[in-house]
C-alpha cells in the first residue's frame, strides 16, 4: 500500500506525526470555538459570521501565498504562518481564562487566525509534493486526511470533556501547545529551492489562473468544490447550531456529534488510503453523499438517530476533498503547483465566508431541519448538474 511506503520514510514520518499532534490541537480549538460563539450569543447568525471571519482572508491571500510558493522556500513560510497561529491561540487561551473575550473580539481572532491558515495551507500542500515525492504522492494526501479525520473523530469529544471540566480556554491552551512538535520538526527539515523564481508575482499569478482555464478537468473539479463548499460542507456552523438550538444538547452531546462527523470522514479516508490514486469521479459521487445526509437531516428525528446522518455527511465529504485534491496535483506541472494549489485554496476557502454565513443565516431564519433542507435540495442540484460532465476515472502525472 502505497500510503505505508511514504511512512518509511524517516523525513515524512517525522513531519506526519508532528503534524498529526498539531491537527489534532487544531480540532479542539475549532470545535471549542464554535461553542464558544454559540453559548455566548445563542446565535446561528452570528456563529456563521465568525466562521465567515475564519476563511474571509483566503479571498485575498491564497493565490499571494501560492505565488510566493513558487519563489520561496516552502519550509520557511509554513514555519513563520504556523508560528503565528501558535502565539494568536496562545493570546486568545488567556482571554478566555481572564473572562475577557468579548464577541468583537472573537472576530478579530477569526480574521487573524484565517490570514495565517490562508498562507499555510496552499503552501503546506505544494511542500508535501516535495517531502513525498510526486509519485508517492496519492499515498501521502491519504496519510494526512487519515491523520485530520482521526483528529476530527477524537479531538471534539476531548474538546466536549475538557470544556465542560477545565473550561474553554483550555481547549485553545492545549492547542497552542500542538504547535511546538511540528515547529521542531520544520526548523529541521531540508530547504528545497523554489521551482521558479522570475516573472513578477502579479504575472505568475495570472499563470496559473490560466492554466486551469486551460485544463478542463482541473477547472471542473474546482467548480465543483467551490458549489460544495457554498452549499454543502458548512459543518463547523451546522454541527453546533443544529446540536444547540434542534437538539439541546451541551457540549460534551455536540462534540460526540462532531465525532460522529469525523467518524465517516476517518472510514473514507482508510478506504482512499487502500485504493489509493486520483479518482475524479469520486469527487462527484461524496459530494452527492453529502447533499443526502443534509437532506436526512429535516427528518424530526431523536439525537441517537442524527448522529447516524453525520458519518455519510462525512464519508462523503471526504471522499469527494481528498480526490478533488490528488486530481488536481497529479494534473498539475511542479512548476505551477503552489499557484495551481493557491486556486484550489481560494476556492475551498475562499467560498467558506460565503457558505457559513448563508448555512447560518439558513438556519436561524428557517429552523435547523429546515435549513439543512433547503441546502441539501440546492447541494444535490449542483451535483446532479455536474453529473452531466464525463468524469475520468483516473489522472495521468503531466510531463513537466
Amino acid at each position: 500500500m502505497i500510503a505505508l511506503q511514504v511512512l518509511k520514510d524517516p523525513v515524512y514520518r517525522r513531519f506526519w506525526i508532528a503534524l498529526l499532534v498539531s491537527q489534532f490541537g487544531g480540532w479542539m480549538q475549532s470545535a471549542s470555538l464554535a461553542w464558544l460563539v454559540i453559548t455566548l450569543t445563542g446565535s446561528a447568525e452570528r456563529l456563521g459570521l465568525v466562521i465567515a471571519f475564519l476563511f474571509l482572508p483566503s479571498l485575498f491571500l491564497a493565490l499571494p501565498a501560492g505565488a510566493l510558493a513558487d519563489r520561496l522556500p516552502r519550509k520557511m513560510l509554513v514555519f513563520y504562518a504556523q508560528g503565528a497561529m501558535m502565539v494568536l491561540a496562545l493570546t486568545m487561551a488567556l482571554l478566555i481564562l481572564a473572562h475577557r473575550a468579548t464577541f468583537g473580539e472573537l472576530l478579530a481572532f477569526a480574521l487573524l487566525f484565517g490570514s495565517a491558515s490562508a498562507v499555510d495551507v496552499p503552501v503546506r500542500q505544494a511542500m508535501t509534493v516535495e517531502l513525498a515525492g510526486r509519485e508517492r504522492y496519492p499515498g501521502a494526501i491519504s496519510l494526512n486526511s487519515f491523520a485530520f479525520n482521526f483528529n476530527r473523530l477524537i479531538a471534539p469529544a476531548v474538546a466536549g470533556l475538557v470544556i465542560a471540566t477545565l473550561g474553554i480556554g483550555w481547549a485553545f491552551l492545549i492547542n497552542a501547545c500542538t504547535f511546538i512538535p511540528l515547529l521542531f520538526v520544520l526548523f529541521g527539515l531540508p530547504s528545497h529551492p523554489p521551482q521558479e523564481a522570475g516573472g513578477s508575482l502579479i504575472f505568475q499569478v495570472r499563470d496559473g489562473l490560466h492554466y486551469v482555464r486551460s485544463t478542463p478537468l482541473v477547472l471542473s473539479v474546482l467548480l465543483l468544490v467551490g458549489w460544495l463548499s457554498v452549499f454543502a460542507l458548512n459543518f463547523q456552523t451546522l454541527i453546533p447550531a443544529y446540536s444547540r438550538l434542534v437538539l439541546g444538547l451541551q457540549a460534551s452531546g455536540y462534540g460526540l456529534m462532531v465525532s460522529a462527523l469525523g467518524a465517516g470522514a476517518l472510514v473514507g479516508a482508510v478506504l482512499q488510503a487502500v485504493t489509493g490514486g486520483a479518482r475524479p469521479l469520486r469527487v462527484l459521487l461524496g459530494g452527492g453523499l453529502v447533499a443526502c445526509s443534509l437532506l436526512l437531516l429535516a427528518l424530526p428525528a431523536p439525537s441517537s438517530l442524527v448522529a447516524l446522518f453525520w458519518p455519510i455527511g462525512g464519508f462523503g465529504m471526504i471522499t469527494s476533498l481528498i480526490n478533488a485534491n490528488a486530481s488536481v496535483q497529479t494534473a498539475v506541472p511542479n512548476r505551477l503547483r503552489g499557484r495551481v494549489m493557491s486556486i484550489y485554496s481560494l476556492v475551498l476557502q475562499g467560498t467558506g465566508p460565503l457558505g457559513a454565513y448563508l448555512t447560518g443565516l439558513a438556519v436561524q431564519l428557517l429552523g435547523g431541519r429546515q435549513g439543512a433542507l433547503v441546502l441539501g435540495i440546492i447541494s444535490l442540484l449542483g451535483v446532479l448538474a455536474f453529473s452531466r460532465i464525463r468524469w475520468p476515472r483516473t489522472v495521468a502525472f503531466p510531463a513537466d
